[in-house]
Order: structure tokens, then sequence, then C-alpha cells
């Protein structure tokens, strides 16, 4: 299963380390990432690929969750179908 993965906090050291730990940790491979500190505000968007996760996605989602209440982040997780389909412009006529 593809998903998204998004970070989103104050910077400090470490976050990337935290939640690609984290991961690596539950078997989820990381495909892409973008990265930027925006002002004094850390931004990350992962694509990743848990086929390989012995976790449910719920299970997998509240560890990262988890993670980012330590780290002082929010981490939120969703699956790319999901993820794609919030995120879809459509460019009907019947929405001009």
């Amino acid at each position: 299963m593809k998903a998204i993965v998004s970070v989103i906090g104050k910077d400090k050291k470490g976050i990337i380390a935290r939640v690609s730990g984290k991961l690596f940790e539950m078997d989820i491979n990381i495909e892409d990432i973008s990265q930027t500190i925006l002002q004094d505000y850390f931004t990350m968007i992962m694509a990743v690929d848990m086929g390989d996760c012995k976790l449910s996605f719920e299970d997998a989602a509240q560890k990262l969750a988890e993670l980012g209440e330590k780290t002082g982040v929010e981490i939120r997780i969703q699956s790319k179908q999901i993820f794609d389909a919030m995120h879809k412009i459509s460019l009907s006529s019947e929405n001009i």
C-alpha cells in the first residue's frame, strides 16, 4: 500500500532521524521525500510504501502520532489513494 506521511511543527534537531527511524522499525520504505523549513517551522512530506509493514494501517498511524507527540510535531499518514482524491483539481466546465 502506498501512503503519504506529513510532518509539521516547530523546527528542532532530530525530526528527520526520528521519523525515518520509526518508519524503518515498521518496515515502511520511504520512496520520495520533500522537506523545508519556513521561518522556524519544519514541514516534510514523504511518499512511502507499506508493502512490507506487518502492522495494520491504523496501528502504524497510531505509532506515528505517538512519536509526533513525543517529538513535538504533528505526524499524519494517509493512504495515497485518499490523499490524491482530496487534492485532485477538477477542471471540468461544471466547476468553472
